[in-house]
């Protein structure tokens, strides 16, 4: 590790300590912008927007060496649909129908690109109608699918990012998604995907985000506790459906335009439109700040599947297992699966720390150098990080009564690895 790094781990592990974890209000609904790539470091990243769960915005000069930026957009700003069918036209793709609400959100099929570029083309022709609805390509994994392609580089302020690390290295899923549609598609109000942290760069077009902090979603759920599918609907007026909508603080907004990255703190309830026609590129990320919330929100999942299948808890042998089975149904993951989750990211750290990267790893987009890059002290910030969560689940009353023999190594003696290697690394 260079003195460089060294001086950036250091500050912001000591800035880490000295502050206080949580969301909380904007002034006036302010939105930090970050102009300058040059000026911009990670540690000022770390300590402005990661630790106090604070959003921001990044100006367009952080994505103009992509490649997207370069061959998917036209010189007027449009997408090139013509280079976009010639490098994936034979790809299948997920398509939601904005004009339908299923299940408090929109339905989705699978297209093929091209059937999907063909209706695009044809919806802007008839003046942005069709008897098909508004439909909206979302949550393409194009980089997993098209690896090859020169598509984007992961800004180092995202590049700490376990879910993706962890399931790159089972290979079964990833959290990189590819999002196009017309100008009117939107996305119904939601949180992400286990309470994590998202980023979204737009290849083209503008869109208009609603945020709202983490916990004003209280605020904003109907008497049966359920949260609206669109925050913006009238109906959210009525006080015998809503009775707290009036204590609710009124949105954040941000309009995004072309080039541009937002960041979404973690737990942090939005709503989206496409003022244009828009292609984003979108991850969603935990990490060692927000992996608490992750695991407090996977409590909470399981406290609400108890609850509602507790009818069955004495005839139900197998209740505990059931639970977990249906709560992974739900959210992608168990109690079991989040501890191999932890597991798999703390043995990456330990082994940098005990061992180093050989020439081979560290001139490779791997996790390993990812955690070189950010520094030795990154790593063991996340190792401690890594011991709290790690500490209370193995503690947890529901994870103890599961069947815990085919965890390898067991947690006891994972917990005595992780602080032993926090400890000489401390030296």
């Amino acid at each position: 590790m260079d003195r460089a790094t060294f001086a950036c781990s250091t500050a912001f592990f000591r800035d880490y300590n000295s502050s206080s974890q949580g969301a909380f209000c904007l002034p006036g609904g302010h939105v930090d912008f970050i102009e300058k790539v040059e000026s911009f470091t990670y540690s000022d990243f770390f300590r402005d927007y990661l630790i106090p769960n604070h959003p921001c915005i990044f100006s367009a000069k952080f994505t103009e060496d992509w490649g997207s930026r370069r061959n998917w957009v036209t010189w007027d700003g449009k997408p090139n649909f013509d280079h976009l069918l010639q490098k994936f036209g034979e790809a299948v793709v997920p398509v939601a129908n904005c004009d339908v609400k299923e299940y408090n959100s929109n339905p989705k099929q699978q297209l093929p690109f091209k059937e999907y570029v063909n209706y695009w083309k044809e919806y802007i022709k008839n003046g942005y109608r069709s008897s098909r609805g508004c439909l909206y390509l979302k949550d393409w994994h194009l980089s997993r699918a098209f690896p090859e392609q020169d598509v984007y580089t992961t800004p180092v302020y995202f590049s700490s990012d376990w879910l993706n690390e962890y399931w790159d290295a089972i290979a079964v899923d990833d959290y990189r998604f590819v999002y196009m549609g017309p100008k009117g598609s939107w996305t119904p109000f939601h949180a992400d995907v286990f309470r994590s942290y998202s980023w979204s760069a737009n290849i083209c077009g503008r869109k208009k985000w609603l945020l709202y902090p983490a916990g004003q979603e209280e605020y904003l759920k109907d008497r049966h506790g359920n949260l609206p599918f669109d925050v913006t609907a009238p109906s959210l007026q009525d006080r015998s459906v809503y009775p707290r909508y009036n204590q609710s603080q009124p949105p954040v907004e941000i309009v995004q335009e072309a080039g541009e990255i937002v960041f979404i703190p973690s737990g942090w309830h939005h709503q989206v439109y496409n003022l244009e026609d828009t292609i984003s590129i979108n991850h969603n990320w935990v990490n060692g700040c927000n992996v608490a919330i992750m695991w407090c929100f996977l409590q909470d999942e399981l406290a609400a599947v108890q609850r509602e299948i507790n009818e069955w808890k004495d005839p139900m042998d197998d209740w505990h297992l059931q639970c977990q089975l249906i709560m992974k149904s739900c959210t992608g993951i168990d109690y079991k699966e989040f501890y191999n989750f932890l597991k798999v990211i703390a043995e990456n750290r330990i082994s940098v720390l005990e061992n180093g990267l050989d020439d081979e790893a560290s001139a490779k987009n791997t996790p390993k150098a990812a955690i070189s890059t950010l520094g030795m002290l990154h790593a063991v910030f996340d190792l401690k990080r890594t011991v709290k969560v790690l500490t209370s689940l193995s503690a947890n009353e529901d994870f103890k009564k599961l069947d815990l023999t085919s965890l390898s190594p067991p947690p006891e003696a994972l917990l005595h690895h992780l602080k032993a290697a926090i400890d000489t690394a401390l030296l």
